[in-house]
């Protein structure tokens, strides 16, 4: 039995049981991916998938016990790779991201700053997606952990812990009837085409929710996977903008104003999520630190071995 038909076959599975898409994910053919696999069914005796013609259509009883203790026996791997890496050179290696845009631009660069300086031959790379891609890049062993503030709670192979919380503003331009607004209210905001966060953010419910507590159906003409491209269509008149606090900085949005709607929406929180059972190398430990103050080396290491749940909330 080798790692290889291991890997092979959990790509199948991984990959809705697309043999051409698992094939194209791991740079090899479909006909290397099809030996590998029949040569794992052959050598343990059971068929892990049913096929119609050669066609993979489902994943048998066995094959499901068999693709789980496959998962566990990969993860492993990757760790005893890191364990090795980890005492060979502390100090040299890569650690990959996987966050959203409004993280990548406003939240971490400060982190990222203090880690290059402290590893600067640690090679760091940001993947950016929505937040369910971001989940599949970790759970895939394509980043080594995810930030986000939607999705990392709902996977179970995930282990979720909280980073900080924050809220949502209204943006519009100068002169805009809403700056009268004292207090500012959900009415208000109501009266006048709304630009926000795409459904694919979770935290786009909080505000769907706020507003249907009043009876309210607000017009959204607009959506975005990014807090830049809202804002630059609040700009350009198109309707009033709701998005994270953190995503309006005084300085560089100057033909903007930002209102406090913390009042009006519930509070988020941006959390860390890391593979259950995950090996992570030691800069990977005091990068969430850096980003995370709360989230000491102990306690994420602890948390990542449990077998399930966290215990550890804001």
């Amino acid at each position: 039995m080798k790692l290889q038909q291991l890997r092979y076959t959990c790509e199948v599975a991984r990959r809705g049981l697309n043999v051409s898409a698992a094939a194209d994910a791991l740079h090899t053919s479909q006909p290397g991916i099809s030996k590998q696999v029949k040569s794992l069914e052959d050598e343990l005796g059971v068929e892990i998938f049913v096929r119609h013609g050669k066609r993979i259509a489902a994943i048998t009883e066995p094959g499901k016990a068999v693709l789980a203790i496959a998962e566990r026996i990969l993860a492993e791997a990757a760790n005893l790779k890191r364990a090795g890496e980890e005492f060979a050179n502390e100090k040299l290696g890569t650690l990959t991201v996987a966050t959203t845009h409004t993280q990548a631009r406003y939240a971490l660069p400060k982190a990222v700053a203090a880690f290059k300086k402290r590893y600067p031959d640690v090679h760091l790379v940001l993947h950016q997606g929505n937040p369910t891609q971001i989940c599949e890049m970790v759970l895939a062993g394509e980043a080594d952990f995810a930030i986000a503030t939607e999705s990392i709670a709902e996977h179970p192979e995930l282990v979720s812990l909280p980073c900080y919380q924050w809220n949502r503003c209204v943006v519009v331009p100068p002169g805009h009837a809403l700056l009268k607004a004292h207090p500012l209210t959900l009415e208000a905001i109501a009266r006048y085409p709304v630009v926000t966060y795409d459904f694919a953010f979770a935290g786009r419910s909080l505000i769907n929710k706020a507003f249907e507590k009043r009876g309210l159906a607000p017009k959204v003409v607009l959506t975005a996977l990014d807090s830049d491209v809202i804002k630059t269509y609040v700009e350009l008149g198109l309707g009033v903008g709701i998005l994270a606090s953190m995503s309006v900085d005084p300085k560089r949005d100057r033909g903007l104003h930002a209102l406090d709607a913390s009042h009006l929406f519930e509070s988020s929180t941006t959390r860390l999520g890391i593979k259950r059972g995950a090996w992570l190398r030691g800069y990977a430990y005091d990068f969430i630190e850096l980003f995370a103050p709360r989230l000491s080396r102990g306690l994420v290491e602890k948390t990542v071995m449990e077998k399930e749940g966290s215990a550890y909330e804001l």
